[in-house]
């Protein structure tokens, strides 16, 4: 098995959905109309994916305005669900204006759900783009508050999330989860997914922004592969290929992005292209992304029809030598480093290419980070790489069990000694990101939440780090 086709997904998807179809109607049933709000993704030029839920039998009709009061309606049109997918509903958007806010609604007789607002993408000559940047959010640990700060922001022409937008283990810090256990079943990952979508920080940023998303691990089990997961016990859980594609099946169904294939490329005018890597559904011990995925990014990486190349890979793509400390090992190899020929392949394309305009965005370790992406021989630099910190998930300080900014600046310190290619990293705060694309540069500002476990916690910007065009190199920025 090298990954989750669509053949396997469909074959085995059956399989669960026989087991577990009254479980999911079950659940279904008991969720009100449009309780999970509303949702965008995957922006085109001329087009926009719309997302929703509602328990129905009737025909969900649909609407998308040039106006938050829908005086201007520009398209309309009527769908079905049913429990074959929890009642979710997603539209496929076409012919409207490129680089245009819209708004959007469904409706099931007199009940309206939720108005939601979205933005296509440019085409042509596009002057700068601003994207939120988030990963890691684990209910559990605590509130969504960054969430929060993104949906109140009116200048962002799309939300990137790059992984762990749920958590299937069960560990009630700060708050309670269903289900009550280590999530498995199709019903059990369709139930964590619904719990999500009623944080209110998560419904305003949905309906403020439309996202795209990639996932990581923990949206099926922890260290996952196509092969298996350090999170996943065969013996007392099942067979790992149902439990996969049961993950996978309840993320499409959940999610603002089209269904099929998770590794994309979606294009920002001539300013900026951006590649979506799925690291999980073909990864292997040999493989991080299998051959046709690492084909397909080194064939994109060639293409100079942009400016930029921005890159959403879920985990760290920069070599990292970790410093002894106790309770870490000296290589993560759940990252890039796990799978150095496909990182040398991709660093080739990028020193062969020379055009020095490729920027990685990065999920995954709970910290923040600036990094100058070195070629084999680390004697110069190919691309950057930015790393956002997680939402609520432990960052190291929590690991370590000490006090923010103490114990940690030890361990920062002898991570740059030992990277010199790292010229900046974070290690306790929780938070989001934005990215700013101009033709000259790609700034990421880093914002940090003053209490995770706070649902009135403030937000305030704490860093700020570019990459010039033509340099491959990070620097800090003033503020």
């Amino acid at each position: 098995m090298t990954g989750v086709d669509r053949r396997t997904f469909l074959a085995v998807s059956a399989v669960v959905a026989g087991t577990a179809a009254s479980a999911g109607i079950a659940h279904a049933a008991e969720a009100p109309v449009f309780a999970h709000g509303v949702a965008s993704g995957d922006p085109l030029p001329d087009g926009i994916l719309l997302w929703t839920r509602v328990v129905t039998d009737e025909s969900v009709r649909w609407e998308v305005a040039r106006d938050e009061s829908f005086e201007h309606v520009v398209a309309r049109g009527r769908t079905r669900t049913g429990a074959h997918r929890d009642h979710t509903v997603k539209v496929e958007v076409s012919g409207l204006r490129r680089a245009t806010r819209y708004w959007y609604r469904f409706r099931v007789d007199d009940v309206v759900s939720p108005v939601g607002r979205t933005r296509t993408a440019p085409a042509g000559d596009c002057p700068s783009v601003r994207f939120g940047v988030v990963s890691c959010a684990n209910w559990m640990a605590g509130h969504f508050v960054p969430y929060g700060y993104l949906a109140d922001r009116d200048d962002l022409d799309a939300v990137i999330h790059l992984g762990d937008y749920i958590y299937p283990h069960y560990d009630p810090k700060v708050r309670d989860a269903e289900p009550k256990h280590e999530i498995i079943t199709l019903a059990d990952y369709r139930t964590r997914h619904a719990l999500y979508k009623t944080d209110p920080h998560l419904q305003r940023l949905h309906a403020a922004h439309p996202m795209i998303a990639t996932w990581d691990d923990n949206e099926s089990a922890d260290n996952s592969s196509a092969v298996g997961a350090l999170g996943h016990d065969p013996a007392t859980e099942g067979p790992w290929a149902v439990r996969l594609a049961a993950a996978t099946r309840a993320y499409f169904e959940w999610m603002p992005i089209r269904e099929g294939i998770m590794f994309r490329r979606l294009r920002y005018g001539s300013l900026c292209d951006l590649t979506m890597l799925d690291l999980r559904s073909y990864r292997t011990p040999e493989t991080i992304m299998g051959a046709r995925q690492r084909d397909w990014l080194i064939r994109g990486i060639c293409d100079d029809s942009a400016r930029w190349r921005l890159i959403g890979t879920s985990v760290m793509f920069s070599p990292l030598a970790i410093p002894p400390a106790p309770g870490f090992p000296s290589v993560n190899t759940d990252q890039w480093d796990g799978f150095p020929t496909d990182r040398e392949l991709v660093v080739r394309a990028l020193d062969r290419k020379g055009m020095k305009n490729a920027v990685f965005l990065t999920g995954d370790i709970h910290s923040s980070w600036a990094v100058d992406v070195p070629d084999g021989s680390a004697l110069k630099s190919v691309a950057t790489e930015y790393i956002t910190t997680s939402i609520t998930s432990d960052n190291f300080d929590e690991f370590l069990n000490v006090p923010p900014r103490t114990g940690s600046l030890a361990l920062e310190a002898a991570i740059i000694a030992k990277n010199p290619h790292v010229r900046f990293v974070e290690l306790d705060s929780h938070g989001v990101s934005t990215l700013d694309i101009t033709p000259d540069e790609v700034r990421m500002d880093w914002f940090y939440t003053s209490d995770r476990t706070d649902p009135n916690a403030t937000i305030r910007k704490a860093h700020s780090w570019r990459t010039r065009y033509g340099t491959a190199r990070v620097e800090p920025v003033l503020f």
